[in-house]
């Protein structure tokens, strides 16, 4: 039993640390202090605005903008519509969704200026879109973006006159391709007295909010972040994962019109996204909250701010469960290569080679097994379907279950005997080796690696009982940390690739090894195939029941055009 006892403890610890993570605060009631974001005052604009679906060109769309013009203007900024035509695309497209029923040809921003003292300085702005996609009430996407905005306003209003002006760009035609800030940025005289953007979206119904994206050569504008934000949500993993994805928000915009800037939102309970279950009363409260919360802080402090930040070199930069967040310059990591060379070469001092060879042989295994095994396994749920996409994005969770079960068995077919220090620095080599090759390649992603491979070359390194603490430590550290980034990966990339994850199972695994008492083959075995079957099981769990009337992304007739998964994604 006592050989078990490390292990457990690391576990458990882990999975609250996850936890702690991943859930985003409570909601402050609509009577917190005036100068304080309340989730319980946004949702009042939150509950008027996603009443009902309200697309580009449609009565509804009409009358949410009234409401949100009026608050501006009760707020004391200087507010004005701006109609524009619509390109024909987006009119083909709204055609698509609508199955010709409706068919706009003119799209409207609203824009809206709260003085600050120096209306010569660069101004911050707030930006999210105010349209939905045909047959969702959007009250994540963007709703929540917009109320936002507008309890932001009135929070920045009660802390005194800020020192710069503060705008608010709410664009119209998002849904339809970002049109509505591509007019923006491309004609509205405002735009040149813009200093830096905050904008806002969402890709599900809840969950923590994240800075995603920031404009590049960020380094002093992630340090004014991480100065104002006392709960942050950021990584440059994110950044780098969604570089790569055909993804856009209105931000692209902002960026491609050199205006540099912030990008917030959060992909939680993604079978809302694009839902017409995507009321109000669905729509996480802790998620607006968090988005508010750093949103007015990070606002706050740029309006205040004697200068807006320059570029300066990009940063490596992850939060620690959301508690506080970690940034430093790029070429750390060599020295974090370095740092794990010289670990692990020192451990394996006096070693045999021969089982260095089987431990790095077995951590390959468990990845290329691993990968294997999810990809037929998603096979089998049917989630990697294009067709059923969306149907997919509300059993996330499911699938991430259905990961963690193929992780476990090949974990128990691979590593379940009395681990040794050399497969231990063995199992470390090829990991080393993949975040070597991202510091060359993605060195803003490679901490993901680097981190906790320096963390368990030092715990392999430490004696006696003190060792067995810090071991301890460290491997519900890092298995805490990996099983808290795999849920946003998950949820990052949708279910069509949940293999995504095998990285996370890699370092969380080696992290396993400093407490894992290892087990004998029979009951390694039982285990294994006990948590494969579990893995089936929940497979066929998703492909069977695909909950249909959970998701629909088009109108409510289930027969209409789908809407494409390419850009724009939120």
């Amino acid at each position: 039993m006592k050989l078990w006892t490390g292990f457990a403890l690391a576990v458990i610890a882990a999975l609250v640390l996850a936890i702690i993570g991943t859930t985003p605060p409570g909601p402050l009631p609509a009577n917190s202090a005036a100068n304080a974001f309340s989730a319980a005052r946004a949702m009042a604009d939150v509950r008027v605005i996603a009443a009902r679906p309200h697309a580009t060109g449609t009565a509804e769309n009409a009358e949410v903008r009234r409401h949100i013009v009026e608050r501006l203007r009760a707020m004391g900024l200087e507010t004005r519509e701006t109609v524009l035509p619509l390109p024909l695309r987006s009119t083909e497209r709204m055609k698509g969704w609508s199955k010709g029923v409706h068919a706009p040809t003119e799209m409207v921003n609203i824009v809206g200026v709260l003085p600050g003292k120096d209306r010569s300085l660069p101004a911050v702005a707030l930006m999210a879109h105010h349209d939905t996609v045909w047959g969702s009430p959007g009250a994540s996407d963007d709703t929540a973006g917009v109320a936002t905005i507008l309890e932001t306003v009135r929070a920045v209003r009660e802390r005194g006159l800020a020192k710069r002006d503060l705008i608010v760009i709410l664009t119209d035609a998002e849904e339809l391709g970002l049109s509505g800030a591509e007019a923006f940025f491309a004609s509205d005289p405002i735009r040149d007295r813009v200093g830096t953007i905050v904008n806002m979206e969402a890709r599900g119904g809840g969950g923590r909010t994240t800075l995603f994206e920031t404009s590049p050569q960020n380094g002093a504008a992630i340090a004014l972040y991480a100065d104002a934000v006392s709960r942050p949500g950021a990584s440059s993993l994110a950044t780098f994962i969604y570089s790569v994805l055909p993804n856009d928000t209105d931000l692209s915009v902002s960026l491609r019109a050199s205006k540099p800037g912030y990008n917030f939102a959060f992909i939680g309970r993604p079978g809302l996204y694009h839902s017409p279950k995507a009321t109000p009363d669905a729509l996480d409260q802790g998620a607006l909250q968090d988005m508010g919360g750093q949103v007015l802080a990070l606002t706050d402090a740029l309006l205040r701010a004697d200068q807006l930040p320059a570029p300066a070199p990009d940063v490596v930069l992850f939060d620690v469960f959301g508690l506080f967040l970690v940034s430093y310059p790029v070429w750390i990591g060599w020295l974090m290569v370095g740092a794990i060379v010289l670990g692990l070469g020192y451990a394996a001092r006096g070693l045999r080679g021969k089982q260095m060879a089987e431990g790095a042989a077995r951590m390959v295994l468990l990845i290329l097994g691993a990968a294997l095994a999810l990809f037929l396994l998603n096979l089998l749920s049917g989630a990697g379907r294009e067709a059923n996409y969306y149907d997919r994005l509300a059993a996330i969770a499911l699938l991430e279950g259905m990961a963690a079960a193929a992780s476990v068995a090949f974990y128990l077919l691979l590593f379940r005997i009395q681990q040794i220090k050399a497969r231990q620095i063995g199992a470390a080599l090829p990991l080393l080796l993949i975040g070597a090759s991202a510091q060359a390649f993605a060195p803003t992603a490679a901490y993901v690696v680097l981190v906790p491979l320096v963390l368990v070359a030092l715990a392999i390194n430490l004696k006696g009982a003190a060792g067995k603490i810090a071991g301890g430590v460290i491997a519900a550290l890092v298995l805490g940390y990996e099983v808290y980034l795999g849920h946003f990966v998950m949820q990052g990339v949708g279910p069509s690739i949940p293999f995504a994850t095998v990285l996370q199972l890699a370092l969380g695994s080696l992290a396993v090894l400093l407490v894992w008492p290892g087990v004998g083959k029979p009951m390694g075995r039982r285990l294994a195939l006990a948590a494969l079957a579990a893995a089936v099981i929940i497979s066929l769990w998703v492909r069977l029941d695909p909950m249909a009337d959970t998701i629909a992304i088009y109108s409510n007739d289930k027969a209409a055009e789908p809407i494409p998964i390419t850009k724009p994604a939120a």
